[in-house]
């Protein structure tokens, strides 16, 4: 029986009412942290010409600090061009950081040159938004898990295809998918496949970027339930990014708020749907259709105006040009985080 067999047959997973809160409290309790994310600064350049050296730089992430912890789900949440993915790709080490640091796995790795990756890779892994774009087109399903086994020497030549039908049962795909091109499946099929090779090495870590975003919102839930059952079977760690707080919401066990590169609110997942503190959070969850008639109704905000450019950020607080709540020290002052397990960054936060 292989190791990826053995998990199937697995039983006693947790309830999921316990994806929440407890859970969250209990990785956290005497635990090492599994990612530190330490004032990451991630900067493009922009470039006005062919020859041009650079004329300014985009802050897609901007003094950014995380901690997670091994079982948990964070949850990275905000408007489109706030620095989401480029958080995950940075902590990926897909691109390469301005500053700050990146300790995995009781490693720093923010300097680490593509060799000394490679055995890295291993313990962290990326589920990508697109599957399309993220597969060859023109190799089979079964090549395209079985590389990785025999590369990595994780299965000898005569087991390689019984790895291969075990990964592609976990992910609820028949065997015969193993014969099949890319294009031959659905949108919600090749994510599948994509989430097949992220847990092919058993990883630690995965870095899941908006992968449910491009699928209809029927295959969304079913992707999401795959997701927490593969976490529960295979003892996952994620980094879960969105645009959107439902998404976020069902699978988090704690989430981040992101506003123009920096975290602007950071809690447990059931505090911060019943009492988020910082406006721009409160905006997020405005926007989400609540279906409950009994739940806390939170005071709508009217939000004017864009997010502003990540190459030229406002002095002071970064939504103060769209918060209703603004006033002079915003303008001036940028907020520093607070302590605690409900963190925010704001001088005036919500009650």
């Amino acid at each position: 029986m292989t190791k990826l067999e053995s998990l199937e047959t697995r039983h006693g997973k947790q309830p999921l009412e316990t994806r929440h809160g407890k859970q969250s409290l209990e990785t956290r309790q005497n635990k090492q942290p599994l990612l530190q994310v330490e004032r990451l600064k991630t900067y493009y350049p922009i470039r006005s010409g062919v020859f041009s050296n650079g004329s300014g730089r985009i802050k897609a992430v901007d003094d950014v600090s995380l901690t997670m912890y091994e079982g948990e789900t964070v949850g990275l949440v905000g408007e489109s061009g706030c620095g989401k993915s480029t958080i995950g790709r940075s902590i990926m080490r897909l691109e390469n950081p301005e500053s700050g640091r990146i300790i995995f796995d009781n490693e720093d790795i923010t300097r680490y040159s593509q060799r000394q990756l490679k055995p890295v890779r291993t313990r962290m892994q990326m589920i990508f938004q697109d599957p399309y774009a993220s597969l060859n087109p023109k190799i089979r399903i079964y090549d395209t898990l079985a590389e990785p086994l025999i590369v990595h020497k994780l299965a000898r030549r005569s087991e390689v295809q019984r790895e291969v039908d075990s990964l592609l049962n976990l992910v609820g795909l028949p065997r015969s998918s193993g014969s099949r091109y890319p294009h031959e499946f659905s949108g919600g099929q090749r994510q599948r496949i994509g989430i097949a090779r992220a847990i092919l090495f058993r990883p630690k870590l995965i870095v899941c970027d908006e992968p449910v975003s491009a699928l209809d919102v029927s295959i969304q839930a079913q992707i999401l339930n795959l997701l927490q059952d593969l976490q529960d079977e295979l003892k996952l760690t994620y980094l879960f990014i969105s645009h959107g707080i439902g998404a976020v919401k069902q699978i988090s066990t704690t989430i981040a708020v992101m506003y123009l590169g920096q975290i602007v609110e950071l809690a447990q997942t059931e505090e911060l749907f019943r009492n988020p503190k910082h406006p721009y959070t409160r905006l997020l969850l405005n926007a989400h259709p609540q279906p409950d008639p009994t739940l806390r109704m939170h005071k709508k905000m009217i939000i004017h105006g864009d997010m502003p450019s990540p190459a030229d950020p406002p002095a002071g607080c970064r939504f103060h040009t769209r918060c209703p709540y603004a006033q002079e020290r915003c303008r001036k002052e940028e907020p520093r985080m607070t302590a605690g397990r409900h963190a925010v960054a704001c001088h005036y936060p919500l009650a």
